[in-house]
């Protein structure tokens, strides 16, 4: 069963934050709030968390994971971030906008795109997912919650028809080992991707603040 952290959605307290980053420094997958959906996660860099949250969500190698970084100079060193796309990503974020550009060595090759050799990188306005980052130093897995298998491995569970925050947390508490709850109900709206690879930005997913991006990029 999962260990519930109860997080001051401000300023989350330092102690228990430093309890969750043991946890995903020894390979703990969590389950945690986002500025858009709640998402499934673990440490970026433990190999064995980040099967499991694929085991978790069903999802095959060859499916890209995104994950989060605490600023635009963070992004620099999984991402090579073009001049024009510096300037649009240094626009949006913090927010709920994920950046599909090209990765470099520092990105797992089980979290990228195998054939396009990119990744999705995401700067969250949440003090939770910051608090988090910080702390840990080190990138986090962010996948949505919305889809994943029920404690016994039979049929999935559609996050989308949970009703309430503690309705989603009997869903998934069998699965992870750690749920963190900053005090807000699930969200359902997803982030906004925006495709930097090329010179042309691409918006290959409307989600929350897609205006924003809109009106930026045309």
């Amino acid at each position: 069963m999962a260990i519930f952290y109860e997080l001051h959605p401000d300023t989350p307290q330092p102690r228990r934050i430093e309890k969750i980053i043991n946890a995903l420094k020894d390979g703990a997958v969590m389950l945690y709030p986002t500025d858009t959906v709640y998402a499934i996660g673990c440490n970026l860099s433990v190999k064995s968390a980040v099967e499991r949250v694929r085991k978790i969500k069903q999802l095959s190698n060859d499916k890209p994971l995104t994950f989060l970084c605490s600023s635009s100079s963070n992004i620099a060193n999984y991402a090579i971030v073009s001049d024009s796309a510096y300037r649009i990503v240094k626009r949006l974020i913090p927010g709920p906008y994920t950046f599909v550009l090209p990765a470099t060595k520092l990105v797992p090759r089980l979290v990228m795109s195998p054939k396009r050799k990119t990744t999705g990188i995401r700067v969250p306005h949440n003090h939770t997912c910051l608090g988090l980052l910080e702390a840990l130093g080190n990138p986090i897995i962010s996948t949505s919650a919305h889809i994943t298998s029920d404690a016994e491995g039979m049929a999935p569970v559609k996050i989308e028809r949970v009703t309430g925050k503690a309705e989603l947390f009997d869903c998934l508490e069998g699965l992870v080992d750690i749920i963190v709850d900053d005090g807000s109900e699930p969200g359902y709206q997803v982030s906004t991707i925006l495709d930097l690879t090329t010179q042309q930005p691409n918006l290959i997913r409307q989600g929350r603040g897609v205006e924003k991006v809109t009106a930026l990029i045309g």
